[in-house]
């Protein structure tokens, strides 16, 4: 057990120190370049007759048809995969949080009551990452799991002890499972360069925190069932 606690516990520091090197990497891809900004060594003073940005009939200019941001109705059918990604990883992070935090207070066992807690702080801040990615592609943020989830959880909640367990490791294994290829199959296919970011970046976090999970399934005498 005690071998157990020490591999559950660097997999949980590694998942927090990749998201806080995620955010600090979306953080510097979101910030705004230096044209036209105050003091700018490069910006020049308009000459006679000369068309600023900005302006009627300046190219490129910002808030022109030909600058605007993407927006919805823009989506080509490579972004739609990447919002498709972004959206289902939203809404199971949502789910995932919802469970740890049943976890915590309905579990009997200290093991599974610490990792649902954890886990529920943890994908609480992966999606508080993931939103500002999400937004710039017009992916709306999930306020609820999918109808699937939802209906597993309810499940839950009507459980206790062993059985309650039994069936929390269950919906999250079978969660981690489908996590785990999504972002494998994103690495290849984002074509969103800060999605693929997010997706190299987090996938061995999670590919890790399924073996956690495969390995406390075990300790509590739960079926293992591996997912192609």
């Amino acid at each position: 057990m005690s071998q157990f606690r020490m591999i559950r516990y660097s997999c949980l520091t590694s998942l927090i120190a990749a998201t806080a090197l995620w955010a600090a990497g979306t953080a510097l891809a979101q910030q705004p370049g230096d044209n036209g900004s105050m003091g700018s060594p490069n910006q020049q003073n308009p000459q006679p007759g000369q068309t600023q940005p900005g302006q009627p009939g300046a190219p490129n200019s910002p808030g022109m048809p030909s600058d605007r941001m993407p927006s919805a109705g823009d989506a080509t059918p490579q972004s739609l995969e990447d919002q498709s990604f972004l959206r289902k990883t939203l809404e199971d992070s949502v789910a995932e949080e919802q469970m740890g935090q049943l976890a915590a207070q309905k579990s009997p066992s200290d093991d599974v009551k610490q990792f649902g807690q954890k886990m529920a702080q943890i994908h609480e801040e992966l999606n508080n990452q993931i939103k500002p990615v999400a937004k710039q592609l017009g992916v709306d943020e999930p306020k609820n799991p999918s109808k699937k989830d939802k209906q597993e959880i309810e499940k839950m909640q009507a459980l206790s002890g062993p059985d309650f367990d039994s069936a929390f490791l269950k919906a999250m294994l079978k969660d981690q499972q489908t996590d785990v290829k999504g972002f494998k199959d994103e690495e290849q296919s984002a074509q969103n360069p800060t999605v693929q970011k997010l997706a190299k970046l987090d996938e061995p976090v999670l590919s890790q925190h399924l073996q956690i999970l495969q390995q406390l399934a075990k300790e509590h005498n739960v079926e293992v069932e591996s997912k192609k």
